[in-house]
């Protein structure tokens, strides 16, 4: 009697298993059938809504002497081209010819006897403000970098037993746009194997003595975790046994899938989503240098570096960035190039990275890119040099919302025409 009360309870709970799949089947039948398209993955459009500088919170307190200088670094560079080039790949951004007299007033502007009023008074009385969207959704993700410095020597020796390589010249970069216009934007880089292309080497593979025996090492540092961080940041510091200073900048990558670690710990239970920084990881990796190089092979990635020229008239200045000028800590932003003009100011409201109850509000200027930095409202904030830069870009990882400020000379009633090419407005 109870073997039969048994087998009919199981038979029950496969009838309503059996049912249930049923139900999900009929439910999806069209879509497993192919007779209903699946939707589409939504396309990233900016689009750009106007605003008044009293929406910008926080706009009042904000001392933005600091963006003023910034600015002028990449007005320089806006201002040895053309009238008639575009600002960047948006046609809402306008021309160079359009941003010219703003320009030229930044530059003439001596930022060390300015009042911060009157940096106010520049942009209000210059520029109009215009709220970024991702098809009108407001809100992004912004993170933060930082300028590392290391310990380093010329010659391999002692501690220093980690390489900062130079671009290798068998590296070649195809641009697939070139062949397909549908592939537009899409770049694969590899290196010549005989008659063929393959794909360049890996961490794992350079790590492991690829690139050896080729003269191709800059300098040599004592910490491969300080290295790797190094090549997420894409610039920094060396300083030599003679306290000399080297300036190295991103060069080249192998073009490898950029992987966050942090999420490989999280998956191997050491760390968790809030609880991973990257202070607890690199604490995580020198607590475990058997399981540190697996770890960090993870990214496949992999950053060749340049040295940088230092402006006799501006040693203080930040590295270089995308648009080829010095950043300046705390003003300068990494955006997504495919939807952003470098140089154009851009208002952000975001939390502190240290506590998310207070408010992070300021004017900064995109100057800089990122392989992770992808999307209309996405960020990236550049903290300078030193450990507390550090601190505050490791703890960064904030929802916010951003505003890019256009001169007055753009009409946004001209914008019907970037419809098409650009998303629209709102």
């Amino acid at each position: 009697m109870k073997r039969r009360l048994v087998l009919s309870r199981s038979l029950s709970l496969v009838s309503v298993l059996v049912g249930a799949a049923a139900a999900l089947i009929w439910m999806f039948w069209p879509q497993i059938t192919g007779q209903i398209e699946p939707p589409a993955e939504v396309e990233d459009k900016l689009t750009l809504r106007p605003a008044t500088f009293a929406d910008l919170d926080g706009w009042q307190t904000d001392d933005m002497r600091g963006t003023v200088r910034a600015f002028a670094r990449s007005c320089q560079a806006m201002l040895r081209r053309s009238d008639d080039k575009p600002v960047g790949p948006d046609p809402r951004m306008g021309t160079i010819g359009q941003w010219r007299d703003s320009c030229e007033t930044a530059v003439s502007l001596d930022v060390e006897s300015l009042r911060k009023e009157d940096a106010r008074a520049f942009f209000e009385s210059g520029f109009r403000p215009y709220l970024s969207g991702n098809r009108d959704t407001a809100e992004g993700l912004f993170t933060g970098y930082y300028e590392p410095e290391l310990q380093g020597q010329l010659t391999r020796g002692g501690a220093y037993q980690t390489p900062l390589y130079l671009k290798p010249n068998d590296m070649v970069s195809i641009d697939l746009g070139d062949f397909r216009e549908d592939l537009k934007g899409t770049k694969l880089v590899g290196r010549i194997a005989g008659d063929a292309i393959k794909p360049y080497y890996d961490r794992e593979a350079i790590e492991e003595g690829a690139l050896s025996d080729r003269d191709l090492e800059l300098v040599w540092v004592d910490d491969a975790v300080d290295a790797f961080f190094l090549q997420i940041q894409g610039s920094g510091r060396v300083v030599l046994p003679d306290e000399s200073v080297l300036r190295v900048g991103y060069a080249a990558t192998n073009g490898h899938p950029y992987f966050a670690i942090g999420r490989e710990l999280i998956a191997r239970g050491v760390l968790t989503r809030e609880t991973v920084s990257l202070q607890s990881i690199r604490k995580w990796l020198h607590d475990n240098p058997g399981e540190a190089d697996a770890v960090m092979n993870t990214n496949a990635s992999y950053v060749f570096f340049q040295p940088l020229k230092v402006d006799p008239n501006d040693p203080e200045a930040g590295p270089l960035g995308s648009q080829g000028v010095p950043l300046e800590p705390g003003r300068s932003l990494a955006v997504d190039r495919r939807f952003h003009a470098m140089g154009v100011p851009v208002w952000l409201e975001t939390s502190d990275p240290m506590n998310a109850d207070r408010t992070f509000r300021r004017l900064m200027v995109a100057q800089d890119t990122g392989g992770a930095i992808r999307g209309p409202v996405r960020g990236d904030i550049f903290f300078g040099p030193g450990e507390d830069a550090a601190l505050y870009a490791g703890h960064m990882n904030r929802q916010g919302r951003k505003y890019v400020l256009l001169p007055n000379s753009i009409d946004p009633a001209s914008w019907q025409d970037a419809d098409t090419q650009t998303g629209g407005t709102s």
